[in-house]
């Protein structure tokens, strides 16, 4: 019984409470008590843990992509082994990643859809572990309500929807009431090199920003992001960074900028494979660092990190 006091302890006081009460069934006699295994499972014995909390600051944040995918596009399902992809994240993080974003279904053009339960059983394992294991904030890249909760509950302290609280009704509401951070990003059904896309940007964003507003969720809690090479041209992605400071200057909200390896990157090097380009992801997250983007996602993090270095020393800057 002093065992399950001291778990509680680590609860609060709810959990003291929880505690006596089944102390005194067991005490008494439950007659449910032998039809049920009433002991904590390993996790639960480990010591309490608070997950770190996302702090931007004065220089541009460093996230690192962590894909439990077998499909994606940039790295092909290399880490969709749970044990791999906890390795991969670790590897992030010793490389300089300032947060871990961790996604467990691909979104690229065309490929399949995961159900919750598929998308779950892939990343809770790897957020608790390497939340545990990093001390990192672990962003969960979903567009998913319950994924999104679930994961919350394993550690996550960032949400990132792609389809900015548009696609799930629910996502705005477990946002709110976690009190996390999240990203919301500009997405479009289909491709249309004839629209105005920094207008459709905006115009996307300011109804993500209602959404997220009017459920609770606070201000200074919302990052944004331009949603580069998601059906758009990719004269359009380039015009999405081009105008990063115009985009931060009409919402005054954090951005992030995720250029990492996108097609657009590749059209404009001649590169067609997406882990050879390093540098011309470089090119690009540095441009937005200089105009406004707080936070970059990039796959090549050891590579990012030093860019990042260089690029503060010059500014003046303490990182």
């Amino acid at each position: 019984m002093l065992d399950k006091y001291m778990f509680a302890l680590g609860r609060g006081v709810r959990g003291v409470m929880q505690a006596l009460d089944e102390a005194k069934r067991d005490e008494a006699g439950d007659p449910a008590a032998a039809a049920r295994d009433v002991t904590p499972a390993p996790a639960q014995m480990e010591a309490p843990f608070a997950p770190a909390p996302l702090a931007l600051g004065p220089t541009t944040r460093l996230m690192g992509v962590v894909n439990v995918t077998p499909d994606s596009f940039s790295d092909g399902g290399l880490h969709f082994d749970a044990g791999r992809a906890v390795a991969h994240g670790e590897r992030l993080a010793a490389e300089g990643a300032h947060i871990l974003d961790v996604g467990g279904e691909s979104t690229r053009p065309g490929a399949e859809p995961v159900s919750a339960e598929e998308e779950a059983a892939r990343v809770l394992p790897v957020v608790r572990a390497l939340a545990r294991a990093t001390r990192l904030p672990i962003s969960i890249d979903t567009m998913k309500a319950e994924v999104a909760a679930r994961a919350i509950e394993a550690g996550a302290r960032l949400v990132n929807d792609v389809w900015g609280f548009q696609r799930d009704p629910d996502m705005a509401r477990v946002v709110a009431q976690s009190g996390v951070h999240c990203v919301l990003m500009h997405n479009r059904a289909s491709e249309d090199p004839a629209i105005d896309i920094f207008a459709d940007c905006v115009a996307f964003l300011r109804r993500s920003l209602d959404i997220a507003l009017e459920a609770g969720v606070a201000r200074d809690k919302i990052i944004l992001d331009p949603g580069i090479g998601f059906a758009r041209t990719h004269a359009q992605s380039f015009e999405l960074i081009r105008r990063l400071a115009e985009l931060r200057a009409t919402f005054d909200l954090p951005l992030l900028l995720g250029a990492s390896r996108k097609r657009c990157i590749g059209a404009a090097t001649g590169q067609a494979v997406a882990s050879e380009r390093v540098a011309g992801s470089l090119a690009a997250h540095l441009y937005g660092a200089l105009h406004g983007a707080d936070v970059v996602r990039a796959h090549d993090v050891a590579a990012h990190a030093q860019a990042l270095a260089v690029l503060t020393a010059i500014q003046g800057r303490v990182a």
